[in-house]
């Protein structure tokens, strides 16, 4: 029998985390994608994996199989294929199991740039080390928006994608939505936008307007590496269209999953948010985002 994804998982989740980073990745992590996966059904919440080495679609496929609450996504960095469109059917051709949601496709997180994490790392192996370095533009030598990526825009409007910004600069960001906007609109997230590399603020990302299909992502990991203020934070969380609460969590040294879910009904609590605006920022809005059914007009 098919379900369909709102239907089937918005009354068994209290939660849906779009962004955490588990191994196998370009880095050592926290906790393989099945303890991952293991921790957040234990905390009735759901989980997209994310991964800088490429598609993750096929393990959470297995992990789905095992009754684990573990969706995918794709990073189009260098190393699995660039800025492709066979790259994103290959990873939906792998999302295989029932009430699957839409596959986030990140646009590439391996940019230059003058900002220097505040984060420590460390490789996972040699090879990552070596061959996941490569960075990656969505824009050309003028600035403007590459063909591959208006070509991932027309796709992302008829398939079951929702594009995410990556690490783009904050003119490249508005580009990007300028060319979706032009295009017709395709679900859109804006990856993590108060990150250093983006810099938008509350009011800027207000001033952006209301659109359908425009999600605002904000990740938990900006205030703790203290990119963005706790204030910003609130702002975002209770005056911003369209928000999606996440962590951007899976380093050693982060806080585990609970603590996370902890300190967010502080900054809940703090930002004076009622039970239904959590509601739709932790659970609601990223269900409607990755929900295969046309956005209303």
């Amino acid at each position: 029998m098919s379900h369909s994804f709102f239907a089937y998982w918005s009354p068994r989740l209290r939660f849906l985390d779009v962004h955490y980073h588990a191994s196998p990745d370009s880095y050592r992590r926290r906790y393989t994608a099945l303890e991952a996966g293991q921790r957040y059904a234990k905390l009735k919440g759901g989980v997209v994996l994310k991964n800088h080495l490429g598609s993750v679609s096929a393990l959470a496929t297995a992990l789905q199989h095992q009754g684990l609450p573990v969706f995918g996504s794709i990073v189009l960095n260098a190393l699995a294929g660039g800025l492709s469109l066979s790259a994103v059917k290959q990873a939906l051709s792998q999302y295989q199991f029932d009430a699957a949601p839409r596959l986030l496709v990140h646009l590439p997180t391996i940019v230059r740039s003058e900002h220097r994490s505040a984060l420590t790392r460390t490789f996972a192996n040699k090879y990552a080390r070596e061959n996941a370095q490569q960075p990656l533009s969505i824009t050309d030598d003028d600035g403007r928006i590459r063909p591959d990526v208006e070509a991932l825009i027309e796709f992302a409007r008829y398939h079951n994608i929702v594009l995410s910004s990556g690490h783009a600069t904050k003119g490249q960001t508005l580009r990007l939505i300028e060319a979706v906007e032009k295009a017709g609109g395709c679900r859109l997230m804006l990856n993590q936008p108060a990150n250093p590399i983006t810099g938008f603020s509350a009011r800027e990302l207000r001033a952006l307007g209301h659109y359908s299909w425009l999600y605002i992502e904000q990740c938990a990991l900006t205030v703790y590496l203290k990119y963005q203020t706790e204030e910003d934070m609130y702002d975002v969380l209770s005056g911003v269209n369209n928000v999606v609460y996440s962590s951007d969590l899976g380093q050693p040294s982060q806080p585990s999953v609970g603590h996370w879910l902890a300190d967010s009904e502080a900054w809940f609590h703090n930002a004076g948010l009622a039970d239904d605006k959590i509601d739709a920022v932790r659970r609601l809005n990223p269900l409607r985002m990755l929900d295969p059914q046309p956005s209303p007009d």
